[in-house]
């Protein structure tokens, strides 16, 4: 065979071997993102099923004292009188289950002194934290909006619960000043086109409470949430 054939021969193997490689990489690469993407499917299902930890906003209630303030517009209680007492009982019990202080004012004691002493509102809550007790912390909740309904429509749920979240420690230089301050906006239900023939009043309300308490609650606290949360 002459050195011309075999230089045509090793070329033809050489660009062979070249199709077969690039063959088998293309054949890989299509399994790495065959992988990947089922992969990236079964963590995107996981997720929709699954919680994960987040951390608290504000931690300042660990190894303290705390009572809850609960204020809400004459309006909102005239046409829900029992939503100050529910938010109050709620929010204190939660705290004091989760959020490691040292000590807590009962609800009841709370509601009580509020009611015995209606001119609470233009006092200091510095003033406050004396008379309940000597508390290291005063967590405010001040309840600007609850309704079920869009204004003017009592044909169609349409619920919302807000209000600022505030935490004043008393022994910092300014005791009447929020050291922490957040507002909490909640919905239900989801969707709109619900009206009273598909659920009631009642579920729409303690759905809201709940929510409201939840989200209030879990910015003093390190907590579980679902990975895609409804709200």
């Amino acid at each position: 065979m002459s050195s011309n054939g075999i230089r045509q021969d090793s070329m033809a193997g050489a660009r062979l071997a070249c199709a077969i490689f690039a063959l088998a990489w293309f054949s890989l690469s299509l399994a790495g993102c065959s992988y990947v993407g089922i992969l990236g499917v079964m963590t995107e299902n996981y997720k929709r099923g699954s919680s994960h930890e987040i951390k608290s906003e504000y931690d300042g209630l660990k190894g303290k004292s705390f009572a809850v303030i609960i204020s809400a517009d004459r309006a909102i209680q005239a046409e829900y009188p029992q939503i100050v007492d529910v938010l109050c009982d709620r929010i204190t019990t939660r705290l004091h289950q989760e959020a490691g202080a040292s000590g807590y004012i009962p609800a009841a004691k709370v509601l009580k002194y509020m009611y015995d002493h209606p001119v609470w509102v233009s006092r200091p809550m510095s003033e406050l934290a004396k008379e309940l007790d000597n508390v290291d912390r005063i967590v405010y909740v001040d309840l600007y909006e609850y309704r079920l309904n869009e204004p003017g429509n009592s044909y169609e749920w349409g619920g919302v619960a807000a209000g600022t979240v505030a935490v004043l420690e008393m022994e910092s230089a300014l005791p009447d000043s929020h050291a922490f301050e957040r507002n909490v906006q909640v919905k239900f239900p989801d969707k709109s086109g619900h009206g009273p023939g598909d659920m009631s009043a009642t579920l729409v309300s303690s759905t809201l409470v709940t929510r409201f308490v939840d989200r209030s609650t879990w910015l003093l606290y390190d907590h579980q949430e679902m990975y895609y949360p409804d709200y």
